[in-house]
């Protein structure tokens, strides 16, 4: 358990959580605090993220087996292939990331009444994208926003929160784009939080908490991509490390 009338704690701040085995059944490792940039990368340092609904406590989850997508292991399906082949769409890094954000809390969801992106969650990710630790990447049909998901990329390791579609396939493009960038970069996982039948289609797979925790210690070693990756090159990550970054 923990205060929900802690201050604001800014990103170079960590904080400790109970530890991951601590968790409920369901996952549940706290409950209170605030979003702010150092609780929220703190957490994900730690294994956990923030998952809750607008009027709820904030809870903090770090679900056990944990659903994980390792870029070279990303499934493109025959129809798939065709679609990219088809050039009908186009992507991006960080150049609409609040169009991404907006649209993913927007998003009807099958089986849900609402949307567990609430206007503070909104906030602090566009926070954490002002401070070069949230990503978005982008898919356009034409100079329409068709699709796109956003996350948080620290070491070597990136930490999906949600995806969008409004056009067929463009949310798959988002993922398998990402992936094959993840890839070309060095990263060791894209964490996909927990289990869906889409994603496993895409070829992410679950995995014991203790793997998870393990490989992502060694992920942290790494420095943070941080900053804008709009333009970033494919075959390099050294211009855009920032030695202030925190590992």
């Amino acid at each position: 358990m923990m205060s929900g009338d802690l201050f604001y704690i800014d990103e170079t701040t960590f904080v400790p959580f109970p530890p991951v085995s601590s968790s409920t059944p369901e996952g549940i490792v706290a409950v209170g605090g605030n979003l702010s940039p150092g609780m929220l990368l703190s957490a994900y340092r730690q294994g956990i993220f923030p998952w809750f609904s607008e009027g709820d406590p904030l809870l903090w989850w770090s679900p056990d087996p944990r659903c994980v997508l390792f870029p070279k292991e990303v499934h493109i399906s025959r129809s798939m292939k065709k679609v990219l082949r088809r050039g009908t769409f186009s992507t991006s890094f960080d150049t609409c990331f609040h169009g991404v954000i907006a649209a993913c809390r927007h998003a009807p969801r099958r089986g849900q009444d609402g949307t567990w992106i609430t206007e503070a969650m909104q906030e602090a990710y566009t926070k954490l994208y002002e401070l070069g630790f949230a990503h978005s990447i982008e898919v356009w049909d034409g100079e329409r926003l068709a699709g796109g998901l956003y996350g948080v990329s620290l070491g070597n390791c990136f930490f999906g929160e949600s995806m969008y579609c409004s056009v067929t396939n463009a949310s798959k493009v988002a993922l398998i784009q990402l992936a094959e960038a993840l890839d070309r970069w060095g990263f060791d996982f894209l964490d996909c939080q927990v289990h869906s039948s889409h994603l496993e289609s895409l070829g992410a797979r679950q995995i014991p908490r203790d793997e998870f925790m393990g490989r992502l210690r060694e992920c942290l070693r790494h420095e943070t991509l941080r900053g804008s990756w709009a333009g970033i090159p494919d075959s390099s990550r050294d211009p855009f490390r920032d030695a202030s970054a925190l590992s």
